[in-house]
């Protein structure tokens, strides 16, 4: 994950949002946008993500359940049978209650863990912070960030379409 690029600060909600737009329009993919609080349209401006946390917690809970059918099954008919009252060694209705537990476990877990992997956590550090005044951006400074990593990214002429759109700064982000 390529961490530089510039990052624009834009004096209001309007005027970031309309950046976003002429920016994707220009063809850039990798935007983010940072601001003190929700900008309606803003989110959809800035384009599709790709999630794949639902794909993670659904793996999880089939690791999860399929897991724990495999090992209460293998427990009861193959490592150690017990004949109790004439019931066959592999009796299913009393392998669902755990599995399901486990199946909504390990889906949480995955999840959670997934979330964390997607966000780039535990992270102290990350390069924004190195820009002077991106402080604001939780008070009520308006930032978008065009990523290096971004397959239209040319630093001087990403910084050229940036100047266009007139914002109150340019800043570099370097890690």
């Amino acid at each position: 994950m390529n961490e530089r690029g510039w990052l624009a600060r834009f004096d209001d909600a309007q005027a970031l949002l309309l950046a976003v737009r002429e920016l994707r329009r220009q063809g850039y993919t990798q935007l983010e946008a940072y601001t003190p609080y929700a900008v309606e349209g803003l989110a959809e401006a800035l384009g599709p993500v790709r999630d794949r946390i639902p794909l993670l917690v659904l793996l999880g809970g089939l690791c999860g359940g399929f897991g724990t059918l495999f090992l209460e099954w293998y427990a009861s008919v193959v490592n150690y049978p017990i004949d109790v009252g004439g019931r066959p060694d592999a009796s299913w209705p009393a392998f669902v209650p755990a599995a399901l537990e486990m199946t909504i476990l390990f889906a949480a877990l995955f999840g959670v863990v997934g979330l964390f992997l997607a966000n780039g956590l535990p992270r102290l550090v990350h390069p924004l912070f190195a820009v002077p005044g991106f402080e604001a951006a939780s008070r009520d400074g308006f930032f978008l960030w065009l990523r290096a990593d971004d397959p239209r990214f040319e630093a001087a002429q990403a910084r050229a379409d940036l100047a266009r759109l007139a914002p109150l700064a340019i800043d570099e982000v370097a890690p």
